[in-house]
């Protein structure tokens, strides 16, 4: 009998048909309205899109997240313009029939309500969002887990089929208001706000969780495990290992720096050294 905390099914194996997942992420170059967009065409920016889109697809990896990386200095969740949510819904659409593997959508800063919109506009299979439960403090100010109002949204939508990733002890902040409260509790509380998967990460972009904690928020759950940064050639075995999948951006960008486009060379190569973790 399930309980109101255990996802009975393993999202990993319901979206990806395996038991462990190499995601690539898509980092969007940035849309209008955000600070940094320099008036770029539309059909530029969604070119720069399904390039990076096509080459972690061709070099071998099982999924996607597409992500509003571009639009930095990241608004919070009530700031975010309907355009944003426009032009992700078009850049998913065209991604999802043009490769054919799952496609997830992150929205930031922490904004599920958008990511869940564009998902089911696009057909993306599942969302990630970076703080689900509790609260901490962000680059962007106090951020506040929003699962209550998410899960109505999705209910809302008749998007059940649409599943939620959540960020364990979130990079990019402070934890100081849940500091009395073990990782081990924040990740139960995951669970406990029907997310489906649970992403550990390190201190930023590119830093990746170290395996002491990997494996603190995988005893802590039933839920699948991801590593969303910091993955590489050198330990994505060892972390596959500990693991449901990863999340993977700035290793498989030229240069390993995250604005860059995606290498191809540097996805195959990825790809062929995480093969022996898969078959774990």
């Amino acid at each position: 009998m399930q309980t109101i905390s255990d996802n009975a099914a393993n999202a990993i194996k319901e979206i990806f048909g395996r038991n462990k997942a190499l995601i690539g992420m898509i980092h969007c170059p940035a849309f209008p309205g955000a600070p940094r967009y320099r008036s770029a065409s539309m059909d530029t920016i969604y070119d720069a899109c399904m390039r990076d889109a096509d080459r972690l697809v061709e070099g071998g990896m099982h999924g996607l997240i597409i992500e509003n990386h571009g639009d930095v200095p990241f608004s919070k969740p009530d700031d975010i313009g309907p355009e944003t949510s426009a032009f992700m819904s078009v850049v998913t659409d065209r991604i999802v029939r043009a490769t054919g593997v799952p496609v997830g959508i992150n929205v930031l800063a922490n904004a599920p309500i958008p990511a869940f919109a564009i998902a089911m506009a696009g057909g993306a299979k599942f969302i990630r969002v970076n703080q689900w439960a509790n609260a901490y403090v962000a680059n962007e100010g106090f951020m506040e887990g929003r699962a209550a109002e998410a899960m109505r949204y999705r209910s809302l939508l008749r998007a059940e089929h649409i599943k939620v990733f959540a960020d364990s002890h979130v990079k990019h902040g402070a934890h100081a208001i849940t500091a009395d409260r073990s990782i081990d509790e924040l990740t139960r509380d995951l669970a406990f706000f029907d997310a489906d998967g649970v992403i550990a990460t390190g201190q930023r972009t590119g830093n990746s969780a170290t395996m002491e904690e990997i494996e603190e928020i995988g005893a802590a759950t039933h839920l699948p495990l991801l590593v969303g940064s910091g993955v590489n050639e050198g330990n994505i075995v060892d972390i596959l290992k500990r693991t449901s999948g990863v999340i993977v951006a700035s290793s498989l960008k030229e240069g390993g720096v995250w604005w860059n486009p995606v290498e191809l060379a540097r996805v195959r190569s990825f790809v062929a050294a995480a093969r022996p973790g898969l078959e774990v």
